[in-house]
């Protein structure tokens, strides 16, 4: 390559290539369609943790298509994505946006997915769509009908959803084997077991200072 040609890539162009993934010339497009959907939302009663669960969904699609499998040095044959923790808090993020927006959430969760068949290859977004809808929706019930404190729905509906999701999830995206399946589920509930333990420690907290 002549040096003296080449240029580099600057930060705005960066920018530019993250949003508009597919092709620079859709940036007008794919802004407004982040527009129209903040104002779905916010018309939804949809807020910062709505905003955040739209974009967590096309973000962890995205992010399976590059982020590295890591081996453990005691078990080879055991693949770790560490995109398996986010899609776990995926999960919890849902929850808290269900607090928010209540049975609209199920809007706020097609939004997500819809965003993902442009962020992610097609049979990532399909896989990760039919995994959702069944998932999700356990989730939702779950986190619904039942009287919980919110700590233990968290963990409850995530234990739950986790291994639907990932089962249904490396199956539409051929990537099932059982190391794959076993270490993706670990990652999901440790995620979301960090969640739950935060919120219980501020529900103690909350509960010691009513007394």
């Amino acid at each position: 390559m002549d040096l003296s040609t080449a240029t580099a890539i600057t930060p705005l162009e960066t920018l530019i290539s993250a949003i508009a993934y597919r092709s620079p010339e859709h940036l007008a497009f794919v802004l407004m369609g982040y527009a129209l959907t903040f104002a779905v939302l916010w018309s939804l009663g949809g807020r910062a943790w709505a905003m955040i669960y739209v974009a967590l969904i096309p973000f962890v699609n995205w992010s399976f298509g590059w982020a590295p499998n890591i081996s453990l040095p005691f078990a080879p044959e055991f693949g770790f994505n560490p995109v398996t923790i986010v899609t776990g808090l995926v999960l919890v993020v849902r929850d808290f946006t269900q607090q928010e927006m209540k049975h609209r959430v199920l809007f706020a969760m097609l939004i997500g997915v819809g965003w993902s068949f442009y962020y992610a290859s097609p049979n990532i977004a399909l896989a990760s769509a039919t995994a959702f809808a069944i998932a999700e929706l356990v989730d939702w019930a779950l986190f619904t009908f039942t009287r919980f404190r919110l700590s233990t729905r968290i963990m409850l509906s995530s234990a739950i959803a986790a291994p639907l999701d990932t089962t249904i999830f490396l199956i539409g995206a051929k990537f099932l084997t059982f190391p794959n399946w076993v270490m993706s589920i670990i990652g999901k509930l440790f995620g979301a077991a960090i969640v739950s333990g935060i919120v219980r420690t501020r529900e103690t907290h909350a509960q010691t200072r009513t007394f």
